[in-house]
């Protein structure tokens, strides 16, 4: 129920063509106060309703509200974050395990999933994207061209990758305190919907389309969907081209925040430029740390727990 003790429903729009294609979901909302794909999502379903827009082949599934608790509260979450530990489970102890339970089959069936969010803070749009194809433990994957194909037609020019290798090997270390934070001491933790998609044999990314509040953040997301469903031929629409200039970064530590007196030497935006030597933060204790080379912050939260990540740092790489 919501905070109103009003139902709460999931909801999925589905679109045939009449040839065969590749099967998309389009996902909005995964946290309840990043509407800026809800919008876009709501905006191209109105043209496909009123005949604007065909879908011509294969098939597209759009989930404008994934988690309706956190919607209806104006929230990050409901009663956790569903982005982390995503799974189905016969024992759902929490609505986001009911999400799930509803969620999971769903991307499961599709071939592709463009997951669309939005930043705390102001940042130009970005693209996480996931492994290249390897048959390792953590993240096994053999659609590394389609994902990073579509994720070049998609009208942003940042592209990130490396997060769960990342996250999985603070995992390693989180382990030693695991009483502070025993999910994040779980590898599955790290586990949303593109790794869950992944997981399931599928590709996917997750889509950054700028500030909660930025007036323009739902128009990159309606763009990317059109970018999207013409890219793989859903919709008769031009394909968009790739974008040739734009900035690779690869994901290579993840620092947590040990106690809630640990504070940042200053308030950190993710991109910003970082060279060796400089102070990012400070622990309880007077520990310095430093930016162990050139790179960039991501994900700085000052409203971190302790036992939890507080930032990542990322490296400039040639390519995605």
């Amino acid at each position: 129920m919501t905070p109103n003790s009003k139902p709460l429903n999931f909801e999925s729009i589905a679109y045939s063509g009449r040839a065969p294609g590749v099967r998309l979901i389009v996902t909005g909302a995964v946290h309840g106060n990043e509407t800026c794909g809800t919008q876009g999502i709501r905006r191209v379903v109105a043209e496909i309703q009123s005949g604007a827009l065909a879908i011509e082949r294969g098939q597209v599934t759009f989930v404008p509200i994934c988690n309706p608790l956190a919607y209806a509260k104006g929230e990050r979450m409901g009663d956790r974050n569903l982005n982390r530990n995503l799974a189905p489970t016969s024992t759902p102890k929490d609505f986001e395990d009911h999400v799930a339970n509803w969620l999971c089959p769903l991307m499961a069936s599709h071939e592709a999933l463009l997951d669309l969010h939005s930043t705390r803070g102001k940042t130009e749009a970005f693209a996480l994207v996931g492994p290249h194809d390897n048959t390792g433990i953590i993240e096994p994957f053999k659609h590394a061209k389609a994902e990073r194909d579509l994720a070049k037609r998609l009208g942003v020019k940042r592209f990130v990758e490396g997060w769960l290798d990342t996250y999985a090997r603070g995992v390693a270390r989180r382990r030693s305190n695991a009483a502070a934070n025993p999910l994040a001491a779980d590898a599955i933790y790290g586990v949303g919907t593109t790794e869950y998609m992944r997981s399931k044999g599928g590709y996917s990314m997750t889509l950054e389309c700028g500030q909660h509040e930025d007036p323009q953040s739902p128009e990159v997301a309606y763009r990317a969907i059109r970018n999207a469903l013409a890219h793989l031929r859903i919709t008769a629409d031009p394909a968009p081209p790739a974008v040739e200039k734009y900035e690779a970064l690869r994901m290579h530590e993840v620092v947590d925040r040990d106690h809630e007196d640990d504070r940042f030497s200053r308030p950190w935006a993710s991109f910003d430029a970082l060279s060796p030597g400089d102070l990012i933060a400070t622990r309880r204790d007077g520990t310095e740390i430093r930016a162990p080379s050139q790179g960039r912050i991501l994900f700085p939260d000052v409203s971190a727990k302790p036992g939890h990540e507080w930032f990542y740092l990322a490296e400039t790489i040639d390519s995605i």
